[in-house]
């Protein structure tokens, strides 16, 4: 049988194209999780990860540019700032066209019951309208209706979804959090002379607060559900909406992982 690897990928905006080289450098080292789950961005670069598609996701996203991520965004003001179709509608045709049950890997996204708060595990049906539903960051993308609940951003209840990874039968557990070294950002950035000339705008105020709600909710999950290693890239100077850098995120991604591998090799021998 051998041991089963699960990957739980974590939210985190912009910051989650450094998932690709996680993934990557895992795949070099010939470590390759056969349970992907993932929360928001997570989400997004695990089903495709899972349906082996990784290496055009990253042709792709190394090829955006700023102006190419703001073509995305179609404006709405019912429900959030972005309706999210005409990147629905680019992934589906792109990346995610399968059904949940097609793909390759076993694939699981989170997202939340905005009426009740609960965490809700999407496991079956479009892989697309999975990812839609975890990455409708509040106030940013509006939220998705699914079976008669309104869905929004599964980082809001588990940002790196080690228990959902468990719970779909994995014995070995690799999660990626993408929230360290972010929380003060904001601030640090705004010190000085530069915070007496203006006050952060709303995208970076929204931004912040979810990233603090996401590290303190992360923080008290993997406490209480640890992973069997946990990979922290630095991506604290990468913004949300830094989608355009993708480039950066995905050296870190391969550099922070890359220095781990060893320990994940020895804890892997451990527990077999």
């Amino acid at each position: 049988m051998g041991m089963k690897i699960g990957i739980a990928l974590g939210a985190g905006s912009a910051r989650g194209w450094a998932h690709i080289g996680v993934l990557r450098a895992l795949d070099g080292a010939g470590i390759r999780p056969k349970i992907v789950c993932g929360a928001s961005i997570g989400a997004l670069v695990g089903a495709v990860y899972a349906d082996d598609g990784l290496e055009a996701l990253e042709k792709w996203v190394t090829g955006l540019t700023w102006r190419s991520v703001v073509s995305f965004f179609d404006i709405s003001f019912n429900g959030g700032f972005i309706k999210g179709a005409k990147l629905t509608r680019f992934l589906q045709e792109n990346f995610l066209e399968k059904e949940i049950a097609e793909l390759p890997r076993t694939y699981a996204a989170v997202a939340t019951d905005f009426q009740s708060g609960r965490e809700v595990w999407l496991r079956e049906g479009q892989v697309v309208e999975a990812v839609r539903a975890s990455i409708a960051l509040p106030g940013l993308f509006t939220p998705v209706e699914r079976d008669g609940r309104l869905l929004v951003d599964g980082a809001l209840v588990n940002p790196v979804p080690v228990s959902l990874c468990r719970a779909m039968g994995a014995d070995f557990v690799i999660a990626v959090d993408l929230g360290s070294a972010i929380v003060g950002r904001y601030v640090k950035k705004l010190d000085g002379e530069k915070r007496r000339k203006r006050l952060p705008s709303m995208v970076e105020v929204v931004a912040g607060s979810i990233n603090i709600m996401q590290v303190q909710v992360s923080r008290s999950r993997l406490a209480g559900e640890p992973a069997d290693v946990v990979i922290t890239p630095h991506l604290g100077h990468l913004g949300m909406l830094d989608y355009h850098r993708a480039g950066e995120a995905i050296a870190e991604g391969v550099e922070t992982t890359a220095a781990m591998i060893p320990q994940i090799r020895r804890l892997m021998e451990d527990q077999a």
